[in-house]
Order: C-alpha cells, then structure tokens, then sequence
C-alpha cells in the first residue's frame, strides 16, 4: 500500500479553504451571517446585546424572565473591585495601545478570580459572566487612569451598552444613542472562525483556562489586519481630510495597489451583512452631528473600490464613523470590538472543552537537509 503523503496540498497562506473545526455557533453563507441560526439583520433590528449573548451561550432566546436575570447577572458583574483597580491603576498608560493594556488587564483578572483554573462547566459559565460584563469597565478604567481620573463605577441595572457610555463620559448617555452602540455591539458579537475566535480554540484545545483563552484572543484582535483596522481606517479619513482628497486617495491607491483599509473581506466575496447596516448607521449619525463629509468620503471610497476592483467593505469600514460620531476616541474602536467579541470568544471556548482536541497541524518543510555540524574552528 502506498504511503500517502500529508504534505501533498498543503496551504501555506493564512490556512485558507481549511475547515477546522464544526461550530454551531455562528456561520457565513455567501453574504449571509447567522447566529445560532437568526440573521443578523434581525438580531440587530430587535436584539439587545445582552439576549444576544445569552442566545449565543444557550443555542435559543431567552423568554422574559431569563432576559431580565440575564441582564442583571451581567450588570451586577460589571463592577471592578477596589483591589483590582489598585492593581490596574499602576499599569502604565502613556505611549501604550489600549489593546496592550486591556490583554494585561484581562490576564490580573484572572489572578482575583478563585476559581480561574477551575474547568468545570458551571465555573467556566461563571468566569465567562464576569469577562463579559468587566471588559467594557476595563477599557473605561484605562481610559480613566489615562486621563489622571478615577475610573466611573457602573450603574446597577443598566446594559452593557448605557454603562459603557455612562463610564467613559462621565453622565448619563443619550438613550438614541446607546440604542446605536448597542446595535454595534450586536454586530460585534460573532463572526464564526475568525482569527481571535480560532486563537480562543487554539489555547482552550489545551485545556488552558478561560482567561488565557480570552487574553490570546485579545492579542489576535489587537492586530491591523482584524479588529485594529476600525482604527486604522478612522485615522485614514482623518489623514483625507476631505472629499476632494478622497478622489485622489483612491486614484493612488488603485495605481499603486495599496491598500485600502476596510475594503475587501477573506470570505465575503458578495458583501459583509454588517456592513451595510453600518453605513446606514454612518449616513444618520454623521448628519446628526454636522460632520457628513465623513460618510460621503467613505461611500466615495467604498464605491469606486465596488466600480473599479469588485471589493466590497467589511464591518471595519463603516464603524470607524459610526464610532467617531459617538465621541469615542479612536484607540479605543478596538477595545470595543474586545467588548462585544468576548461574548462569542466564550462561547467558542465552551464549544471547544465540550468535544476537544488539541490542535496540532503540520508544516510543509522547505529548509535545508543533510548538514552536519563542524567545529566552530573549522566556520
């Protein structure tokens, strides 16, 4: 019988058309996002974060009762213990990504939880509510200390959304607005194999604990290419300026192949869902705080990169304004993407312990063979 030779196929660039693992999670079907089977234009148009969280962890919706424990349970979660802010207070701040901040942050966490490496279901269950409900009240702390201010304490009964507001400003947010920001958080939440969701089942295949599961997500998430490019194309219109400069932005980016963040997207070929819920989010938004110029440069962007490359935008693109609208400090868009991600981050985890195995693929070897070693002399 033939030896059959692994290596015969082997993909070399990003792991691309590789299925690893099966989910019941989320799924991308052509321009189709599902969560646990619900699109995601109708969670976002009816959802709250917090039921969509608790649809991700449970496979169905909560009735109205589980609702409201749900969301309770997350808000009285939220608080950050004095002893962990004295912690968290002496990381430094200045010259530092919030993401680098928040990935050290999450790792203390773990070391005030005293069931951190406890892995049972019930005990993962629990961790998973207080990442969930603390990663907003972390990013706002850093936000606080950054600022030379004690960080706000949530307000008891309130959602993740209207807390995050209320934190990081300081008083009690627009109700319009947090319904927008929740809406984000809904599209944030998921998004199937992704690189910060496959980095959670890469460490959780081990067995390693919750946190360190969320912590090398977090370090995914932090990179250009995934969660910091919401960012990046927020400092891209900034470095625009206008729609005049637009027009020529996308003239030399297409003659010189550069680039263009948000635009394009590994498997949506027919468009990113999110994103055209974004964009109508943006147009509203932008015109809502006298500063369209920021919707019109994307959509000038966004279509000729349609008309001229058949690249369409991805969730990245249009939240960057959607967020710039809300008054959010751009180093933060991350941040908050690590805010509503952790959600399925968890989930994926969870999915992972229940029917693991750690993974271990193989490397297609292109190095040298047959060398032996010399004496240093003889070099």
């Amino acid at each position: 019988m033939a030896e059959v030779n692994i290596y015969d196929g082997a993909i070399d660039k990003g792991l691309e058309g590789v299925v690893a693992c099966t989910t019941a999670i989320s799924s991308i079907v052509g321009a189709t996002l599902n969560f646990r089977g619900y699109t995601i234009e109708d969670l976002a148009k009816h959802s709250s974060f917090e039921e969509v969280s608790f649809l991700l962890w449970n496979s169905r919706l909560p009735n109205q009762k589980e609702l409201a424990d749900f969301s309770q349970a997350l808000s009285s979660h939220m608080v950050l213990s004095p002893e962990l802010l004295a912690v968290l207070k002496t990381l430094p701040t200045k010259d530092v990504h919030p993401m680098a901040w928040l990935r050290t942050a999450v790792s203390i966490l773990s070391q005030f939880d005293k069931d951190a490496n406890d892995m049972s279901e019930a005990a993962n269950q629990r961790k998973a509510l207080g990442l969930t409900a603390k990663m907003g009240s972390l990013v706002c702390a850093f936000a606080a200390f950054r600022a030379g201010k004690a960080p706000t304490a949530p307000v008891a009964g309130k959602s993740v959304a209207w807390n995050f507001m209320y934190m990081l400003n300081g008083k009690e947010p627009d109700p319009e607005l947090v319904k927008v920001f929740d809406t984000c958080l809904v599209l944030h939440a998921d998004h199937e194999l992704n690189c910060s969701a496959f980095a959670t089942r890469v460490t959780a295949s081990s067995l390693s604990d919750l946190h360190s599961a969320i912590v090398s997500a977090i370090g995914a998430l932090k990179g250009p290419l995934h969660g910091g490019a919401n960012e990046q194309v927020m400092l891209m219109l900034k470095k625009i300026g206008n729609i005049e400069n637009a027009r020529q932005f996308v003239i030399d980016a297409l003659a010189s192949r550069e680039k263009v963040m948000g635009i394009g997207h590994r498997v949506y070929k027919n468009g990113d869902p999110r994103a055209l819920i974004l964009r109508n989010m943006s147009q509203q938004l932008t015109k809502k705080i006298g500063e369209p110029h920021w919707y019109e440069m994307s959509t000038l962007i966004d279509d000729t990169m349609q008309k001229e490359k058949g690249l369409l935008p991805n969730v990245d693109f249009y939240s960057a304004t959607v967020y710039y609208s809300l008054g959010i400090p751009i180093d933060l868009y991350t941040p908050i993407f690590a805010t509503s991600r952790v959600a399925g981050w968890c989930v994926h985890a969870f999915e992972q312990y229940a029917n693991n195995r750690i993974y271990r693929p193989r490397s297609k070897w292109q190095g040298k063979e047959g060398l032996t070693w010399v004496p240093v002399s003889q070099r």
